[in-house]
């Protein structure tokens, strides 16, 4: 499944409006965190340990709509948290794309098959599920055995109700690059838009410090995994990746997707 052509027009025609009218720095993703609890406690994971005071709150529909327009960006991130579990999601999602904004959906499945119910198919939609690799090493980085079961039959379900779906994926130190590049090619081969990768994001509140791959081994690991012959389909920037095989060097953002 390819990426939509409406996306590549829309982001470049958007781009071009910025430039004519100047404005030198202007988003080209919202990112938006409808709440921050979760169903999982990933190891390496920071979130629910950093945002523990505001666990219990939820932005309502309202708010996050007015947060889309005040940004003004072609394309929405939907993270958190777990997105799933917004008792309003359906109605924030559908209501942006609506306004034919693209919508990437981030989610670690188990809650997927649900708002299939209540989110139809759309060109302006995507799923974007956390896989860290196959069942073993997936099943161990989120701390519960079965999700990734859960997860692949939701990524299935999903490719055969006309969804468009991506996966992400979070390297960390003494990750089994093979189990990654499986991971990789069997998703591919189901036919998802793409796959996403990055290596973990650096959380103080993390215990095990060492979990985290530094910059020097970031750039063997991801030479490796970014190997053009395997012919994987990377939805990352093609910059953010020169800038993880170590090609590149940029004042760089915490985040890379979509």
């Amino acid at each position: 499944m390819a990426r939509p052509m409406e996306l590549a027009v829309k982001l470049g025609w958007y781009i071009f409006k910025q430039k004519v009218t100047r404005r030198k720095r202007f988003p080209l993703v919202t990112m938006l965190e409808p709440l921050e609890k979760c169903n999982l406690a990933c190891e390496g994971c920071g979130r629910i340990r950093e945002y523990e005071p505001v666990l219990d709150r939820v932005m309502s529909v309202e708010h996050c709509l007015a947060a889309v327009e005040e940004s003004g960006a072609p394309i929405v991130s939907i993270a958190g948290g777990e997105p799933t579990l917004h008792p309003h999601i359906d109605e924030i999602v559908n209501r942006i794309t609506d306004t034919k904004k693209f919508v990437y959906m981030c989610t670690n499945a188990l809650l997927m098959e649900r708002v299939m119910n209540k989110i139809p198919p759309s060109k302006y939609f995507c799923f974007v599920v956390h896989l860290d690799g196959m069942e073993e090493a997936h099943d161990k980085s989120v701390y519960r055995k079965g999700v990734f079961k859960i997860a692949t039959r939701a990524i299935k379900v999903a490719l055969q109700k006309g969804y468009r779906v991506t996966t992400n994926t979070t390297v960390f130190n003494g990750v089994d690059e093979d189990d990654v590049i499986e991971m990789f090619e069997m998703v591919t081969e189901w036919g998802v838009e793409g796959v996403m990768v990055s290596p973990g994001y650096h959380f103080e509140t993390i215990p095990n410090q060492d979990l985290f791959i530094s910059r020097k081994n970031a750039r063997k690991v991801f030479k490796n995994i970014l190997d053009p012959v395997r012919k994987i389909r990377f939805y990352n920037n093609p910059l953010y990746l020169d800038f993880l095989r170590g090609e590149q060097e940029y004042q760089c953002t915490a985040w890379s997707n979509p």
